[in-house]
Order: C-alpha cells, then structure tokens, then sequence
C-alpha cells in the first residue's frame, strides 16, 4: 500500500429484493459489501454504503411501472445508484428467475443511469438448480443497461453457507468490484464520452415529446400498421 496516497472515498449501493426479515439474500450482499469495505481499508480507501431494500418500494416500484410516477423513496433510491461509485445487486429465485420485485425496480430506471457503473450479481435459492439465473438473466439485464458487471458473480443455495468455497467468491467479486470503482472507469465515461451514447427514450433530462410517435416505425413497434 502507498502510504503517501490520498484516501479516496467511494459509495457502494446495495439493493436487495428479499422479501423476508431475515434475509438470505440480504446477507449474502451485505457479507459482499463489508468485504469490499474491508479491502478498500487495507488499501488505505474507505467505502461508504447505502443499502435499498427493495421489500419497502415495493408500492411506489409497481406506481412507477403503471403510471411513469415515481414516489419519494423511490426517488431517493434513484439519486442514490445516480453517486454510486459501484453496486451490489441481490435477488432470491423464484420459478427459475430473478424476483418480480428486482427486476421491475431495474425496469422503472432511465437507461443510462447505469452506464459503465460496476456491479457484482448476487441471488439466493433454496436449491441449487437455479444457479444458472445469475449469469443467463441477470448479466443480460445489466448488459441492456451498460453497466459493467464482475466477471465473478455470487450464488448461495442452502449447502453453500457452511461451505468455504463461498467466501472465496465473496473475495473475488469484492476486490473485482473495488478495483472497478478504483479505476474511475465510470467517471471517465461521463466526463470524456457520454455524448457519443445515444440517449434515448427521456434518458438523460430528455422527454419523451421529443419521439415521434405517429412515425411509420413507432405505428409498428406499438402492433399498428405503416401507412
């Protein structure tokens, strides 16, 4: 470690969708963000975390998705993944997919709010036959949405808690994710390239005024006929 450094301070959101107190889902993210924690420190960095439970947006996360309108705790869990310097992001499996509550909060967010912020995927199942959801439904979710997800991504069926080969991957995926927020990747992404994404949709301040809805293309997206 560089004891002439500056300390650099970096913000880990944690959003969980567990839907029961306690939550397996929620501790395995919260064993993954205290880890993060704890090698920043090592490296003379500190991590302050912001936790979103996703149990207690659950009304205001089904308001948005049928009437665009976002509630207040809503809003604030949206401001918070805007200053993250890095996610985790947790669900329990249900029916061989991610929870209904994860993935419509991800579904109310504006495309670009994610774009090159890192993440590590996490979920829980009571077996594990689900393992597979992580890298074949949620890494698509986060690719559509441009972040940049850890190669390493966490799964947790009841055997894998007493099992050491969990904590192993906790550590990979917490120092993959560190030196992803290290890099400034994200940051860099803004300040030097963000004009040449395409924004569209009322991304990025803009309305959805601004898209031509009587065009031929959008007549046909939306089921209707060219003229």
């Amino acid at each position: 470690m560089n004891l002439t450094a500056e300390k650099r301070t970096f913000t880990l959101v944690v959003v969980t969708a567990g839907t029961s107190e306690p939550s397996s889902t929620k501790l395995l993210a919260q064993r993954t963000a205290q880890r993060v924690t704890e090698l920043a420190q090592r490296r003379g960095n500190e991590v302050q975390t912001h936790f979103i439970g996703l149990r207690e947006l659950a009304t205001e996360i089904t308001t948005a998705l049928v009437t665009s309108l976002a509630g207040p705790k809503l809003q604030e869990a949206v401001a918070a993944l805007g200053k993250a310097d890095g996610l985790v992001a947790g669900t329990p499996v249900y029916k061989a997919g991610a929870s209904g509550l994860f993935t419509s909060f991800f579904q109310t967010l504006e495309d670009d709010l994610l774009i090159a912020k890192p993440v590590v995927l996490a979920a829980t199942a009571g077996t594990a036959r689900h393992a597979l959801v992580v890298d074949e439904q949620m890494r698509s979710l986060f690719g559509y949405l441009r972040s940049v997800v850890a190669p390493t991504s966490l799964f947790a069926a009841p055997e894998d808690w007493s099992d050491p080969a969990l904590n192993k991957r906790i550590d990979r995926a917490a120092l993959e994710l560190l030196l992803l927020m290290e890099s400034g990747f994200a940051e860099q992404i803004r300040n030097e390239s963000w004009q040449s994404y395409r924004h569209e949709f009322a991304s990025d301040g803009e309305t959805a005024l601004d898209v031509d809805f009587g065009s031929d293309l959008m007549r046909l997206a939306a089921g209707g006929s060219a003229t």
